[in-house]
């Protein structure tokens, strides 16, 4: 009987994906979702579910319910521009925003409750590929943790039922070398051992912090000395000195760094890279993968778990590629293997123990942006592009295109996979994808 109930907790388990890329932003899943599907015909469209306004942030699933959240225009609709282009122009006089949060039965797509996290002129303006709710929501089963930068964070049960909210002020993550160059905030929570981390590297003001997911009570701030930053913070395995604890791993330019998870006491540092740091960190076979783009540099990082302190130039980097990293995605780990996809549609995959390209392709003609960070089942790699065109790629050694198909809508948030149904939220819906 314990048997029994131990798998069906571990099973329980499995279906569940908390928050931005699932468990630890790893991305994989043990399903086995369908490789091709068509949003207009509907094959392999279990259902598909309206959600008003415009938001990127990705859906977490939790049992039978799945949690995301959008900026609704008191003007109406919302305009995005997609494709590879340079404008860091924000977008201007938009009005009111309701900042929602929406509650969907996983089985149905049947909206369950709506709650409006608050109704105000945004302080901060967007990027025009960008939206004013791009964090995604982190949950533990019992409480749902949501962030919409300069507008808030809050912490509801699943019910809906606020429970506390914090003001962290005003979180301008825009280009630092033209500040008034707004771009919205993106760095998505992380909750994590009953504690709600966050890390808002902005114009000024910076900082690492976590807080009790019980009471938002704040555990500890450590400040942070860098360009604005939008990815969100990793918590992985730290072995220095024979120690066995945690620590919280941040992407940066001049800071990427490890601190403590207990204190948020810094543990080591790495400066260098791109400037516009965006993809999250990633861990696996004792190596945390960095990568981040924008300037002369797009470097990969593998820097082993028990660094310590300044680690620019010495031996605690397991290897580095330069010229070869991501700028928008967050890599994918997976058999021994790192898959690296550049805005531009060209993947790259590298043994992880040693750095060695195993192969190089260009998916696409390159004229398509790839933002939406990839997700794997099944034995196969999900990437899409953000005109919503998925290539199904066979994991391991050898570049195979498994299938491809079309989701009818524009996608710049990343997938999540519960059991064997990958749930992809387009520009107008969220849809679930299973075999019918």
């Amino acid at each position: 009987m314990r048997l029994l109930l131990g798998l069906a907790a571990i099973s329980a388990f499995a279906q569940n994906w908390p928050q931005f890329r699932g468990e630890g932003a790893n991305g994989t899943a043990a399903g086995s979702p369908p490789v091709e599907w068509n949003g207009e015909s509907g094959k392999n469209i279990l259902w598909k579910t309206a959600v008003p306004g415009l938001g990127y942030s990705s859906p977490v699933i939790w049992g039978g319910r799945i949690y995301l959240t959008s900026a609704v225009s008191a003007q109406g609709t919302s305009d995005t521009k997609l494709g590879l282009y340079g404008d860091i122009k924000p977008v201007e006089n938009e009005g009111s925003q309701s900042f929602k949060v929406y509650c969907l039965d996983r089985k149905s797509g049947k909206i369950l409750w709506t709650r409006t996290a608050i109704a105000t002129n945004p302080k901060v303006k967007r990027h025009p590929k960008s939206s004013h709710a791009n964090p995604t929501p982190a949950t533990d089963g019992k409480h749902l943790v949501v962030f919409f930068g300069s507008e808030g964070l809050f912490t509801y049960d699943m019910d809906g039922k606020l429970l506390w909210k914090k003001d962290l002020g005003t979180l301008d993550a825009g280009y630092f070398r033209a500040p008034d160059a707004q771009w919205g905030f993106a760095s998505s929570p992380v909750l994590h051992e009953g504690k709600v981390l966050i890390q808002a590297d902005v114009q000024q003001n910076s900082f690492l912090a976590a807080f009790d997911v019980r009471d938002g009570r704040e555990l500890w701030r450590t400040p942070r000395a860098d360009v604005p930053t939008f990815g969100s913070p990793a918590v992985v395995p730290y072995t220095a000195k024979g120690a066995r604890s945690k620590q919280v791993v941040v992407n940066g330019w001049k800071h990427i760094g490890g601190y403590d998870f207990g204190t948020g006491k810094e543990l080591w540092k790495l400066t260098g890279g791109g400037d516009i740091p965006t993809p999250t960190p990633v861990a696996a076979e004792g190596l945390v993968i960095i990568t981040n783009a924008h300037g002369s540099a797009r470097p990969i990082y593998a820097v082993r778990t028990d660094a310590e302190g300044d680690i620019t130039g010495k031996s605690a980097i397991a290897w580095t590629v330069d010229r070869t990293g991501n700028y928008m995605q967050t890599p994918l780990l997976h058999g021994g293997l790192g898959y690296f996809c550049f805005d531009n549609g060209v993947l790259t995959v590298f043994q992880l123990d040693n750095g060695e390209r195993i192969y190089q392709q260009r998916l696409g003609a390159g004229k398509t942006g790839f933002t939406s960070s990839p997700v794997a089942a099944g034995g196969n790699l999900f990437i899409t592009d953000e005109d919503g065109h998925t290539r199904v790629i066979a994991l391991g050694r050898e570049f195979k295109v498994v299938a491809e198909s079309d989701l009818g809508e524009p996608v710049m948030a990343s997938p999540a996979i519960s059991g064997d149904v990958l749930y992809m939220r387009g520009r107008a819906h969220l849809f679930a994808i299973g075999k019918k």
